[in-house]
């Protein structure tokens, strides 16, 4: 069975085909019977006795895509002149770049961004290290760092391959929350270098989004930096995940009609992101959380449980439920899902709660597909842009980033988390129906609420930091750095 067509899976064909009536009508049949989707057909050149014409069509996977560029160049009157993958385009060269905010278009420019002014900025922030985050792109800009070991929902593949995705996420950082945000990939999987290196390169950035990093490890990493830097780490596959699935959840909970302390939920997978969700979801006032993984139910009386498994124990699964997925969704209100497709079907659903809440959200196939569980759960999402309902970290993490950098904290909070939750679930007002729960990704209100929401907690809390002066040329600190060591000439180039 062909599976749903997606954008991810574009490729366009140029076709020269015979000008003959009926024969685009048969082209776009044959591709239609094919389960494509054309999104345009466009002329080209018009050739003695045919019509040059590009074709755009969405696939459902590479193997689709290559059936249906085959069936094409078998038709009669239809010749495949080229074809290319749309995705793989968008990727030539890299998808970001580096540009200036400063023209330089002349020699006194030339002397203010570069030699010899920028010395007097540069012995200014010796002299106090605190002004590098006015005076550099300190003030907004975000490392983007993985190791390549956890990268969506292809494993470990590397920093190399990695990077198209850390690409991507520069992107939207910049494109919603005006962040100017870089990707690091790392050569080293290593706990103790990944920390040393993050470290060590943390002077130039105003804070830390940690990536696609395995776990358990990532939860190691996260707090030996936060612990270590002067800057927020964020870990957007934990922490992310987590706000966007409470404010999702807090929603859903109003279109059922229950209570947030009433519910009864149901982790499946408590990786990185499952834990990170469930503890944002007790903090929140959720009544019972349950985790399930490999083993089954996780509990206390499981063998060889690792720090964070052992600190799920002791917190969640009140009622001491054994057993696997089955008797942990008996009567619960809400599934989340963070583990792998195929794993939850229509019958265990039915076994839920009144109205059930399924969240499945393993990418780039749920753990459920919503089709198959349509008149049987009150409200479904998942991590799909084809779906309503997408749980999708971008609602987070530009205006959580913005939100951190206007306000100067060097440190991230739950109460952070649950503001910036309740932001996103608030951006959908009274337009809250089972269909949408959270604001669309396209949304340009969510972000600055965000950021706001993020701003306002880390003032009432005590963590926010103010700038120092923009411009002060007389700053005590600039002048007696100058009188200390004024700056040599200019070397020769």
């Amino acid at each position: 069975m062909i599976q749903h067509p997606s954008a991810s899976f574009a490729l366009t064909a140029r076709c020269s085909i015979i000008n003959r009536p009926g024969m685009l009508g048969q082209l776009t049949s044959a591709i239609g019977e094919l389960g494509g989707d054309i999104r345009s057909v466009d002329i080209v050149r018009v050739e003695r006795g045919a019509i040059v014409r590009d074709v755009t069509v969405l696939a459902a996977n590479a193997d689709h895509a290559y059936q249906l560029v085959t069936m094409i160049k078998g038709l009669p009157g239809v010749e495949v002149l080229e074809y290319s993958d749309r995705t793989f385009l968008a990727h030539l060269g890299g998808k970001i770049e580096v540009v200036a905010r400063t023209p330089i278009r002349t020699r006194e420019d030339l002397s203010m961004v570069y030699t010899p002014g920028v010395a007097r900025i540069s012995m200014a922030i010796a002299a106090d290290h605190s002004r590098a985050r006015n005076l550099t792109i300190k003030r907004n800009c975000v490392a983007i760092v993985t190791d390549g070991s956890a990268v969506l929902g292809l494993g470990n593949i590397g920093p190399e391959a990695a990077l198209p995705v850390m690409e991507g996420k520069a992107m939207l950082f910049k494109e919603f929350g005006k962040v100017d945000a870089f990707p690091i990939c790392l050569a080293t999987q290593d706990v103790d270098a990944i920390i040393a290196t993050v470290a060590n390169i943390a002077p130039t950035f105003g804070g830390i989004n940690l990536e696609d990093i395995s776990g358990p490890r990532c939860f190691e990493i996260e707090r030996r930096l936060s612990e270590q830097l002067d800057i927020p780490v964020f870990h957007d596959d934990q922490h992310g995940t987590a706000v966007v699935v409470t404010a999702a959840l807090v929603n859903a909970l109003k279109v059922v009609g229950k209570r947030i302390e009433d519910a009864r939920v149901v982790c499946l997978g408590v990786g990185a992101a499952g834990t990170a969700v469930s503890k944002l979801l007790l903090t929140a006032g959720v009544g019972d959380v349950i985790g399930v993984d490999r083993e089954g139910i996780i509990s206390e009386d499981l063998a060889g449980l690792s720090d964070s498994h052992a600190w799920y124990a002791a917190h969640t699964n009140k009622r001491r439920i054994r057993g696997g997925l089955a008797q942990a969704l008996a009567g619960a209100d809400v599934f989340i899902g963070t583990s792998r497709s195929g794993l939850l079907d229509a019958e265990l659903v039915t076994t839920m709660a009144r109205q059930p809440i399924v969240f499945a959200l393993a990418n780039p196939e749920p753990e459920v597909q919503p089709e198959a569980i349509e008149g049987v759960a009150g409200v479904i999402a998942t991590g799909r842009s084809d779906y309503p309902n997408q749980i999708n970290n971008v609602l987070c993490f530009p205006g959580f980033f913005r939100g951190l950098l206007d306000s100067g904290a060097r440190q991230i909070t739950d109460s952070m988390k649950l503001a910036a939750a309740r932001a996103i679930a608030d951006t959908v007002g009274d337009d809250l129906h089972p269909e949408y729960i959270v604001p669309s990704v396209f949304n340009r209100a969510v972000a600055p609420a965000v950021a706001a929401a993020v701003e306002a907690e880390a003032t009432r809390s005590g963590l926010a930091h103010a700038l120092v002066d923009l411009v002060d040329p007389l700053h005590a600190g600039e002048s007696g750095a100058l009188h200390a060591a004024e700056p040599g000439p200019e070397p020769a180039t």
